[in-house]
């Protein structure tokens, strides 16, 4: 492998890798306030809904499939969510089951 290439992707990952854990250890005496606490408990939702909001915003109900394939896709994400609350299960899930619709299943 190329030095320079090695180079590269090891400051690249030690970039995201600082970007991500050095707020966390900066801010660790901070995690105790009120309104970090609000933050961690509330802003998570608030970002899965408006991904699914972004996800859903070419939908065109009165067009075939009438935005069903999306709508089977949210359902399956959040009964597994429900039922196992496993983020990366309730994803996995959710997206294979968009991608199978939208491959194996009649538009219209």
């Amino acid at each position: 492998m190329n030095g320079y290439l090695l180079a590269a992707i090891t400051v690249m990952a030690v970039a995201t890798f600082a970007t991500r854990a050095l707020p966390f250890l900066m801010l660790s005496d901070l995690m105790d306030r009120p309104l970090v606490r609000h933050l961690g408990r509330y802003l998570p939702p608030a970002v899965m809904l408006l991904l699914v909001i972004y996800a859903v915003r070419d939908v065109e109900p009165l067009a075939p499939p009438h935005g069903l394939h999306e709508l089977a896709a949210i359902a399956v994400t959040a009964l597994a969510h429900v039922l196992w609350r496993n983020a990366l299960a309730s994803i996995a899930l959710g997206t294979g089951t968009f991608m199978a619709l939208l491959h194996f299943a009649p538009a219209g």
